[in-house]
């Protein structure tokens, strides 16, 4: 009774409410107006036409264009009125106008060193061109003078961060999804507001729609009382707009310059098992000590500066790079080659699945993946059935026990394909698996936020680290291995012989995918 009470008198269902009630409002008036007025009814429908013929030509994926066409063409009030509320994966055009902004300014301040990239086209062609094209169209060079960690549990993640922030000497840059109050989260907070009081530059940014069920409207003004610089990323109000979609699902910790962290974990307590939820919470992260911290240094800059409108710590940013003091005047290790990459649904560059598509097409021997979700488009099919038709180990490990039951239903109604043509699909049996890491012939890998579902991959903002030759791909591979121990693998019996109820449901969500 006392869940119900909270979830009842809860923001997000305020929120939620509010919402629903105004979309109800704007179909009941447009459905009177086109029962009253037979002009009014043609122009609806006029209208439908020209958003389906807009839809059918715009540069975006397939699926997504069949779903919202079935949808408008089907029930043209209420179609036409949800794509309009939800359909469009874009901001406010001076949001849009901004992160180009930002984009154009740190095009100076991302340089590339020569040699090294003379040293990966010298070593392997074919991983260069990976490499180039997350230079050439996400922005972000490669570096060699970086340390990597991989960390398969939360639990040790979370204990280095904490070991990095009380190192912290100049400033602390956090960016991230989901903040709770917790454990993890006061424990974060309590060195915050140390290192704000000895004068260090701690900023903090956090999606509001992430944190809807998790924090107050106005948690951001408790934080700058604490000396905390805060923004908030695309305020969730109760009023019906366009940029819903559009959310921060980034993960970075940035220290000093010199100590970054990215992955599947935020700040929650349920990330690193304090608080069960769905069985153990298994996800991921890495941790990077070097030169390409920098990538993520830019990342937090750039949406910082587009949150407060403040560009010139992207035209003078040299202060926020690694001092010797800071680090004992060690050098950094030369862990191969390493590549921190951010995605953005502004433009019309998948990064992230492109990332992904390329390590599946250049496979030789084998590709492993951990996704909570399984919600994938023609494009990573075909790449995956195919890899596996020619040879290569192909083997997708997936929750065993699920954080929502219909997008679970879902993931399941890819599983028959890819088995018939040999891929290896496996359910983590101890509980939710969360991580986002792909892992391939012992040389390349791919540690972010990156879900394999419409949303991570064509409507929010994302970030991961591309490695090649470092020594977490070794540890992401190893984790994988050991993840399999206590996983279950799904078989070609069990998929085809699913009720006919079910294959009914699957076939309407999978329709339904990219809306979801």
């Amino acid at each position: 009774m006392h869940k119900i009470l909270k979830k009842l008198f809860s923001r997000a269902f305020f929120i939620t409410i509010s919402v629903l009630m105004q979309i109800f409002w704007m179909v009941l008036l447009f459905y009177v107006l086109g029962q009253q007025y037979r002009l009014f009814s043609a122009l609806i429908e006029i209208v439908c036409i020209i958003a389906v013929l807009w839809i059918v030509n715009k540069r975006i994926n397939p699926a997504y264009k069949l779903a919202w066409t079935i949808l408008i063409l089907a029930l043209p009030i209420l179609g036409a009125a949800v794509y309009a509320l939800f359909g469009q994966s874009r901001l406010a055009a001076q949001v849009e106008e901004s992160f180009s902004t930002a984009a154009f300014k740190s095009r100076d301040i991302l340089p590339e060193k020569p040699e090294d990239r003379a040293a990966l086209a010298a070593m392997d062609p074919q991983m260069n061109k990976q490499s180039l094209y997350l230079r050439d169209y996400a922005g972000f060079p490669v570096y060699r003078s970086t340390g990597t960690c991989y960390f398969p549990e939360g639990e040790k993640l979370y204990r280095s961060m904490m070991e990095a922030l009380l190192d912290a000497k100049r400033f602390i840059f956090l960016e991230y999804f989901i903040i709770d109050n917790g454990q993890m989260w006061q424990s974060i907070l309590d060195i915050l507001e140390q290192k704000a009081k000895e004068g260090l530059d701690v900023r903090v940014v956090y999606d509001d729609v992430g944190c809807v069920n998790t924090l107050p409207a106005n948690f951001y003004k408790e934080l700058r009382a604490r000396g905390i610089r805060c923004e908030v990323f695309n305020p969730f109000r109760p009023i019906v707009s366009v940029v819903f979609n559009n959310r921060d699902h980034r993960k970075i910790m940035v220290i000093d310059g010199h100590t970054g962290f990215t992955g599947g974990i935020n700040l929650a307590d349920e990330y690193i098992n304090k608080k069960v939820r769905f069985g153990h919470w298994k996800d991921t992260g890495v941790m990077l000590r070097g030169e390409a911290v920098w990538n993520f240094t830019v990342m937090f800059l750039q949406m910082w500066s587009v949150l407060t409108g403040d560009y010139a710590e992207l035209e003078d940013p040299w202060r926020f790079r690694p001092v010797p003091e800071d680090t004992g005047r060690a050098a950094f290790a030369d862990d191969g080659f390493v590549q921190p990459y951010s995605d953005t649904p502004l433009d019309h560059e998948t990064v992230g699945e492109n990332v992904y598509l390329n390590m599946i097409n250049q496979a030789k021997h084998y590709v492993y993946i951990f996704t909570p979700y399984l919600i994938i488009d023609n494009e990573m099919m075909t790449a995956l059935c195919l890899a596996s038709k020619n040879g290569v180990d192909v083997r997708i490990v997936t929750p065993g026990i699920p954080d929502k039951r219909m997008i679970f239903m879902l993931s399941r109604s890819y599983y028959a394909q890819l088995i018939d043509s040999g891929v290896r699909i496996f359910e983590y049996e101890p509980g939710f698996l969360h991580a986002k890491s792909f892992v391939c012939d012992d040389e390349t890998a791919s540690v972010g936020t990156v879900n394999l579902d419409y949303r991570s991959l064509y409507l929010h903002f994302e970030c991961g680290v591309w490695m090649y030759r470092s020594s977490a791909v070794a540890q992401v591979k190893a984790d994988v291995e050991d993840t399999l121990e206590h996983s279950r693998e799904v078989t070609a019996a069990e998929v085809h012989g699913a009720s006919l109820g079910v294959r009914l449901l699957q076939s309407l969500l999978r329709l339904l995918a990219p809306m979801l």
